[in-house]
């Protein structure tokens, strides 16, 4: 990924092997990453039994929220392309017992598509 790439927030891929060390403490036995994407600092990642969201906070990025969302509790997810002047792409997850959606920005629509494909194929397998 090139830096002007992250700064405007557009996904790209992660490194696979990389992101399974760095979640080894996240990790469930038998659970392996499948797919990760990298946005600016956070990640989405896909693992064989759930979608883990990595939130790096604070100046240094020391401190992270992971959010764990096993497959079967996602009810519903929709995309929203950027426009002419709305540069924005928005990815919205919703988990059952939850009103609100979960929601990653993205800087360019071509990037999200990737992404929704994968989520697509857990959720809807």
């Amino acid at each position: 990924m090139g830096i002007l790439d992250g700064l405007l927030g557009n996904a790209s891929e992660a490194d696979i092997r990389g992101t399974e060390k760095d979640l080894q403490n996240i990790l469930i036995a038998n659970e392996r990453v499948e797919q990760a994407y990298k946005v600016i600092r956070d990640l989405m990642v896909f693992t064989t039994k759930r979608l883990i969201i990595v939130d790096k906070q604070g100046v240094t990025g020391k401190k992270t929220d992971y959010h764990s969302i096993p497959y079967k509790t996602i009810t519903h997810f929709s995309v929203e392309t950027a426009g002419t002047f709305d540069l924005d792409a928005e990815l919205n997850i919703w988990v059952s017992g939850s009103s609100a959606p979960i929601s990653k920005e993205f800087r360019k629509d071509k990037n999200i598509y990737d992404v929704q494909k994968v989520l697509a194929s857990y959720v809807l397998d």
